[in-house]
């Protein structure tokens, strides 16, 4: 098998969550450029549009769908369209999170919990049971959760998003052993500091970003598009053996 065929996902379909920006978007053009059908899914449908719109313009193959992976009936009804549309999954990328606090642990908002736990943990959770559920049924798939460096190292004023995505981790290594005789691979990837609207809290902030970059050994700020590459290793033939691990992109701030 030659390097190309590795990274080859020609005939495969995919799903991207939070596809409509930043690290999803970057691994939705990734994905399809090596020949993936690829579901560009996110909260508003107008965002998944545009991406979906561009990976075509460029000669790939998308379709967009609205799905807040906060709310289960949006997760059946995106699921119910994929069996009808499509008939099979191979490639699911849990990468749709939220983070909508920035506080002392001891200041934790009952609302801003619930959220947080409903998207980062359920939402990731029956993605998977639903992505699950058509790879058995087509023989084998990936499923890669997006984590966070935050998973193993907590980032302060970010307790309950730091406990969620420690739990994606662990919920990684639950579906890699549970589901690796079905054929379903799952494995997590860790981002470190990436330049997205997501963190633009940490980013935008010069007496923040200059501490952060401390602790970062290649002393700079991720792009999206670095993410996307270890992404397709996962999601392609090149990782075939590989299922329950957390891949570190993180500039080496958790060396």
């Amino acid at each position: 098998m030659s390097k190309t065929q590795l990274f080859d996902l020609d005939g495969k379909i995919a799903l991207v969550s939070g596809a409509s920006r930043g690290i999803g978007e970057a691994i939705a053009r990734l994905l399809a450029q090596q020949g993936a059908h690829v579901i560009v899914a996110s909260r508003k449908l107008e965002g998944c549009a545009q991406v979906a719109d561009a990976i075509v313009a460029e000669g790939g193959k998308a379709t967009a769908m609205a799905c807040h992976i906060g709310e289960m009936e949006q997760i059946t009804r995106l699921f119910s369209r994929i069996r009808e549309e499509f008939g099979r999954l191979d490639i699911l990328v849990n990468n749709a999170a939220t983070n909508p606090q920035f506080a002392n642990v001891l200041d934790t908002d009952l609302g801003a919990f619930q959220k947080t736990v409903d998207v980062n943990i359920r939402g990731y959770f029956f993605m998977s049971v639903e992505a699950g559920k058509l790879m058995r049924d087509n023989n084998g798939g990936s499923i890669i959760n997006v984590a966070s460096i935050n998973g193993v190292s907590p980032g302060l004023f970010q307790g309950i998003y730091s406990i969620t995505k420690a739990a994606v981790i662990n919920m990684t290594k639950v579906f890699a052993k549970e589901c690796a005789g079905f054929g379903i691979r799952c494995n997590a990837l860790l981002p470190g500091l990436t330049d997205t609207r997501f963190a633009s809290a940490l980013v935008k902030n010069e007496a923040i970003l200059k501490t952060a970059l401390a602790h970062i050994p290649l002393r700079r700020v991720a792009d999206p598009a670095e993410m996307a590459g270890a992404v397709l290793y996962l999601a392609s033939d090149a990782s075939s053996y590989t299922t329950g691990t957390a891949l570190n992109v993180d500039g080496g701030f958790l060396s």
